[in-house]
Parts: structure tokens; C-alpha cells; sequence
């Protein structure tokens, strides 16, 4: 029997988001634990002292932590295999985790909130240039993903009729993209499959309007 769950997360972080996705998606009951990262909460104790590379999320399960939202999807999926977020076969793993690090190590990487941080504080942008440099990236990986969407069949989802790894990887870029005003024209599948996603309670749940750290 696994000890309860318990996730460090911020409401605005997407790799977060992912995790709660998984989480809701599989129907498991976990403590939620808010990590100011807009503030610099996470580079302070206790946080600083519990996070090797402190950031978020953080899952604690059975005395271990974890870190890395992929890590931890997959960690989740292997303990509670129903409902799968990968295929069955190895083709369709390998398809969906392309399709999900085409977001988490393309786009997520170059757009998160330490560099833009960064662009603003060191490198001296305003606030036009580090918009502009956020939906350039976002927009161009997006264009990626969506091409590759249209390599594979018709699906309801990113790849399939279930929601996948590959979803809980787009659903909150997409959402950080509307913050910024990324253009989504021509994403037709990427957006049916966005769309699709939040017609489900589990997604609905995580969203970051649904956390107890919330701020509008």
C-alpha cells in the first residue's frame, strides 16, 4: 500500500500541471503543498533544503522524493496502470513520449519562468521583447507539434481516444500560451485535442483556476 501523496506545485507552473493532470486522470487522492515560485519560495528553506534542484513539482511518496514531471507520470503510470497514459505497444509509447518531449524539452525549456526572468533582469528586455521572445518559440514549436500530429491517424486526442502523456503535456503549454496571446491559427489538430481535453472533469480539476494557491 502506497503512503498518501504528497505534491509541491505552484498554479501556474505547467510542469506542475501535468502532474496534477496524471494525478486526477488516475483518480488519486494527494496533498497539495503551494510553492510560491513567482515569489522565490523555492530557492528558500524548507523548500531549498527539501528539492535537490528546487523546483517544482516535487512528489513525496514513501518516505522518497521525486522530481521531474515526466518522471513522475511515468512513476504514476507504472503503480497504477489504469488509465494507461502510454500505450501498450512500444511504436505508440515512443510516438506519445515524442509528442510530449516535443513540449517539455522544446518548448517548455526555452519559455518557463527562470528565463524569462533572466531576459528581464540580466539581459535587460522589456517586457515587449520578452513577450514577443515567448511567443516566437512557443509558436514555432507549436507549428512542430501540430505537424506532427498530422503524421499519425485521426484521434480525439493527441494520439488515440484517452488522454495520454502527450496531453498532459500540451493541455498546460496551451494554457500559458493563451496567457502570452500565442497565435494558434492552424493548429487545427493541436487544438481539437487541447479542446477535447477539457471537456474532462480531470483536467478541469487541475487547471490552475482549481488550486488552493490560485491567484488571478
Amino acid at each position: 500500500m502506497m503512503s498518501p501523496l504528497k505534491l509541491h506545485s505552484y498554479f501556474r507552473s505547467s510542469a506542475s500541471f501535468r502532474v496534477r493532470i496524471a494525478l486526477e486522470l488516475k483518480g488519486l487522492d494527494y496533498e497539495y503543498a503551494a510553492i510560491h515560485i513567482a515569489r522565490g519560495d523555492h530557492r528558500k528553506p524548507p523548500y531549498a533544503d527539501l528539492s535537490a534542484d528546487t523546483l517544482v513539482p516535487l512528489l513525496e511518496v514513501d518516505g522518497q522524493k521525486l522530481s521531474q514531471s515526466m518522471a513522475i507520470i511515468e512513476y504514476l503510470d507504472d503503480l497504477h496502470p489504469t488509465p494507461a497514459l502510454l500505450p501498450a505497444d512500444a511504436l505508440g509509447r515512443a510516438k506519445v513520449r515524442a509528442l510530449a518531449q516535443s513540449v517539455a524539452c522544446d518548448i517548455h525549456p526555452l519559455n518557463n519562468l527562470r528565463i524569462l526572468k533572466y531576459l528581464v533582469k540580466e539581459l535587460k528586455a522589456d517586457e515587449d521583447a520578452k513577450n514577443t521572445w515567448y511567443r516566437h518559440w512557443c509558436r514555432e514549436g507549436l507549428v512542430s507539434f501540430e505537424k506532427q500530429l498530422g503524421q499519425l491517424p485521426a484521434s480525439t486526442y493527441c494520439y488515440g481516444d484517452t488522454p495520454t502523456l502527450a496531453d498532459c503535456c500540451l493541455v498546460p503549454q496551451i494554457f500559458n500560451s493563451q496567457r502570452f496571446d500565442v497565435n494558434f491559427d492552424d493548429l487545427t489538430r493541436t487544438m481539437a485535442a487541447f479542446d477535447a481535453c477539457m471537456q474532462l472533469p480531470a483536467f478541469q480539476k487541475a487547471q490552475p483556476s482549481s488550486c488552493p494557491d490560485f491567484e488571478a
